[in-house]
């Protein structure tokens, strides 16, 4: 669940800085469309991290450890 809560407040992080930006510079919407990607990319990869990457470099330490 903690992974999933994760990944929707990076893009909804993205979004309003999107939003502001876009609010700031007159650029809308593109620097909102580049926050959800930029969010979606960040999110993916923390997700992405946490769920293969972290267990791979555990096994690996449980293993060297023996």
């Amino acid at each position: 669940m903690g992974v999933g809560l994760q990944f929707a407040a990076s893009i909804l992080l993205f979004l309003f800085l999107g939003m502001w930006l876009d609010k700031r510079l007159g650029t809308a919407p593109w620097l909102l469309i580049a926050g959800v990607f930029v969010g979606g990319s960040a999110g993916f990869w923390s997700m992405y991290r946490r769920l293969v990457i972290a267990p791979r470099e555990k096994k690996k330490e449980e293993e060297a450890g023996r």
